[in-house]
């Protein structure tokens, strides 16, 4: 069977890309058995799909390529499209766009825009080739042909929706590089030296961390595998190896309150049992501040910049996006279609552009996938 397009994902950017295309011989290959179950779990339920606060810079990737993207389709951009449906997502956490009530709200968006296409369900990709000007796509079904393939198939995240490497090996078939993939926005494992934070399983903290040339402030949560919290899943987005830095009292001034006549664990804003925790780390007593030495002090001021050497990532199971993919150099920002075969194209988290947490990589998606349709409507 022959078709106009043929959509590989229905994610985020593939639902987006069907949701934007006039009806026409559209075929939209998803191998779960409903449509967006990223989309439908993600953000507690609610789904960010974008923030307040949109630029290159909250993107792990090359910057030239990613910002054009994102100025064709901007937040403003989607809100607008969104509220045309009668979606009004809500800004929580600051600077973070969810949907109001439940992810659904865009999910039935989509629903109701796909339907004048062709839908797959339950229907696995196995491969793709070129015969001349036509693609022939393999399917755990049957044989389809299609004159541009759109492979929107996201990354190795969420292996229990069935993540597959199928984008990646698209790519590389038709010779493009593969930026190496690696868990994202996940918590951390820890080393023997850090053993006694799994102890602490449960507690949480305001840090701010240093990851290379990056900075991020929020939340760290202890757990009884290693770390996790905003902080930490931003931190992982950057993170290859060796230690962060991580100040566990940020805008505070330790030699300010140390001045107070109490214990330790009174005067510093931390959890009690975290604060023991670090007394012992650190070889020192509890006791009242004024009868700290000029060195435990000093070994005190280590909350400041605690260095952290973590073991690895919680893997793909608890990751929120797969970092790495196809090289965007091979990839035309304007149009999304590579540029080593004509009429084959790469939208969303299966590219090598990654966002932070809150909202980033569902922008990116949409983005991309806008980008892509603007060009497919003129062929």
């Amino acid at each position: 069977m022959k078709h106009k397009i043929i959509i590989i994902g229905g994610g985020a950017s593939g639902l987006m890309l069907a949701s934007l295309l006039p009806k026409s011989s559209l075929l939209l290959i998803e191998h779960n058995p409903k449509l967006g179950e990223k989309i439908r779990i993600s953000g507690g339920g609610r789904c960010n799909v974008t923030n307040e606060k949109m630029h290159s810079d909250y993107f792990l990737g090359e910057h030239t390529f990613i910002q054009p993207v994102l100025k064709r389709f901007s937040n403003a951009s989607l809100l607008r499209w969104l509220s045309f449906f009668g979606c009004e997502p809500v800004l929580r956490k600051g600077s973070q766009y969810f949907c109001k009530e439940r992810a659904t709200e865009l999910l039935d968006i989509f629903q109701k825009e796909v339907k004048r296409h062709h839908i797959a369900l339950n229907e696995s990709v196995e491969s793709v080739t070129k015969e001349g000007e036509l693609f022939e796509v393999k399917t755990s079904k049957r044989t389809l042909q299609a004159e541009h393939v759109v492979v929107a198939s996201g990354g190795l995240s969420f292996p229990l929706l069935g993540a597959s490497d199928i984008g990646y090996r698209i790519a590389e078939h038709f010779g493009h590089t593969i930026v190496k993939q690696d868990p994202a926005l996940v918590g951390f494992t820890v080393q023997k030296e850090q053993f006694f934070f799994k102890e602490l399983s449960g507690l949480s903290c305001d840090v701010r961390l240093e990851v290379g040339q990056k900075q991020f402030e929020g939340a760290m949560l202890f757990t009884h595998k290693g770390v996790s919290g905003p902080a930490i899943l931003n931190a992982s987005l950057y993170w290859k190896k060796g230690a962060m830095s991580i100040d566990f009292l940020p805008n505070i001034s330790l030699n300010t309150l140390l001045q107070g006549r109490k214990n330790i664990t009174t005067l510093l804003p931390l959890p009690k049992r975290l604060t023991k925790a670090f007394l012992v780390q650190f070889g020192l007593d509890d006791k009242v501040a004024s009868q700290l030495s000029k060195e435990e002090r000093k070994r005190l001021e280590m909350l400041h910049h605690y260095r952290f050497s973590p073991a690895g990532t919680f893997g793909y199971r608890k990751a929120e996006v797969t970092k790495g993919g196809v090289l965007t150099q091979e990839i035309d920002s304007k149009t999304m279609m590579s540029q080593k075969v004509k009429g084959l194209y790469f939208l969303g988290e299966v590219v090598d552009v990654t966002g932070q947490l809150g909202g980033y990589n569902f922008q990116w998606a949409f983005s991309s996938a806008y980008v892509c349709a603007q060009h497919l409507k003129r062929i």
